[in-house]
């Protein structure tokens, strides 16, 4: 087995409240623990050639312990009882000599996940090197054979992960669970007499059965990079976009940023006092859903032990929710929503989406514009809005692709994209925790030549 998880769940069960013990021993008035520990392989193939063989097995021990309303934060990688109680020593020892903080401390108890709900979140991937080296392999032949004009490759990478936790602390909370990711990803350059392009393309998921075949992302990879050949400069101008689903899950991560406690609390954020107030168009919601089966952003409660949220976090347009952890929550005067980590499978809703709407009908709907299928560099100021970066992909009119484009930049303000946001596809993916169709966006600057 790939994953290979050597210490039994009540045995790190056992060190997570020894941990506390010995917090309370040295007069801490509160303190929290997790006890983990992880393996996994990593197999990258470069024109069939193994490049690189990473196994690796991970355990540790992460301690917070307060003292009132200073805090402090240890960790060690050694499970012995001195190791423990060095660790939480030395954590002890830095909540002694920090500043207090009125907005520290363990959550709240009645926001405690006291049940958590049993989520078939842990599929261990039976493979060893030898298969893993074989799949890689097969996934970029499979790039190959499409055109002898794929002439080489960045690689391709299989990754097979698992592991488990418990989380505990002196509020009687104690829980975990076991999870495993996977993945397959191909890289493949192609080269004719106007140039040479790359693309890539992946397939993840927690159970390795729900794996796109190799061939397929090989081959589907391929097409991507042949389809760029060619690309040509455009003009500047204003024009509608069109964001591939890929890059549109992009999108909900930066509004993930700017709703996140942290940015709220510094007023490093646009999204300051927009609780209540219009954000996106009046078709769209975005729904967070920590509960999904499977699901690669599921979790039955955040990294502090909080439960999640089933929740609208955008509803008709309106901004209904934040992200918040208990630290941020206090220090907003609000409560946790159970993001202390981050968000939980993001998806992004039309109420004008039909089933129909796949990536051919949204390029109709775009009729005349660019399709964007890749964003380069950062550019995106959460404190501001401002959205500027490069970009590659492709000119469209009449609602048909006709020729790929590259050397460009694509700006405008996060919240007048929002809420320019004319159309949301039915061509799904999912891209770790945020799930959304091709996004059409009414007009942007496009930066050219």
């Amino acid at each position: 087995m790939t994953v290979r998880l050597s210490i039994p769940q009540d045995q790190l069960r056992e060190i997570a409240l020894k941990t506390l013990e010995i917090a309370k021993e040295l007069g801490a008035t509160a303190a929290a623990c997790e006890v983990s520990e992880s393996s996994g392989l990593s197999v990258t193939t470069r024109k069939a050639v193994v490049e690189t063989i990473e196994n690796t097995r991970d355990k540790g021990v992460a301690v917070t312990v307060y003292i009132g309303k200073r805090r402090g934060h240890s960790s060690t990688s050694d499970f012995a009882q001195r190791a423990l109680r060095e660790a939480v020593q030395a954590a002890y020892d830095i909540a002694r000599f920090t500043a207090e903080d009125d907005a520290a401390g363990l959550p709240d108890e009645d926001t405690l996940e006291r049940a958590p709900a049993e989520l078939d979140l842990f599929h261990p991937w039976p493979i060893d090197t030898d298969e893993a080296i074989r799949i890689a392999q097969r996934a970029e032949q499979a790039a190959f054979d499409v055109s002898s004009n794929v002439v080489n490759s960045e690689g391709a990478n299989v990754y097979a992960s698992g592991g488990h936790f418990v989380l505990a602390n002196t509020l009687g909370f104690v829980a975990g669970y076991p999870y495993s990711r996977h993945s397959i990803s191909v890289a493949p350059i192609a080269r004719n007499g106007k140039g040479m392009q790359r693309d890539d393309w992946y397939s993840a998921s927690r159970a390795p059965e729900e794996l796109a075949e190799p061939e397929a992302i090989g081959r589907y990879a391929a097409q991507r990079a042949l389809a760029r050949l060619g690309a040509r400069k455009l003009r500047t101008r204003q024009c509608p976009v069109l964001f591939e689903a890929p890059v549109a899950c992009g999108l909900l991560g930066n509004f993930v940023q700017a709703a996140s406690g942290g940015a709220l609390y510094r007023k490093a954020s646009f999204l300051v006092d927009a609780l209540g107030k219009p954000l996106f168009a009046d078709h769209i919601t975005v729904r967070e859903d920590p509960f999904l089966a499977r699901a690669l952003g599921s979790s039955p409660f955040d990294e502090e032990g909080v439960r999640g949220q089933r929740r609208d976090v955008v509803a008709g347009g309106v901004l209904t929710g934040y992200f918040l952890s208990t630290y941020s929550a206090r220090k907003l005067g609000m409560k946790t929503t159970g993001n202390a980590g981050g968000a939980h499978n993001l998806e992004l809703h039309s109420s004008l989406t039909q089933p129909g709407d796949g990536f051919v009908q949204m390029l109709r709907k775009l009729d005349r514009g660019l399709l964007v299928t890749e964003m380069i560099g950062q550019g995106v100021n959460v404190v501001t809005g401002d959205y500027s970066r490069g970009a590659t992909g492709f000119w469209v009119e009449g609602g048909r692709i006709r020729h790929p484009v590259e050397e460009i930049t694509v700006a405008g303000n996060l919240r007048e994209m929002f809420r320019g946001l004319r159309a949301v596809g039915a061509d799904q993916v999912i891209r770790g925790g945020r799930i959304s169709g091709s996004v059409l966006i009414e007009n942007m600057t496009v930066g050219g030549s």
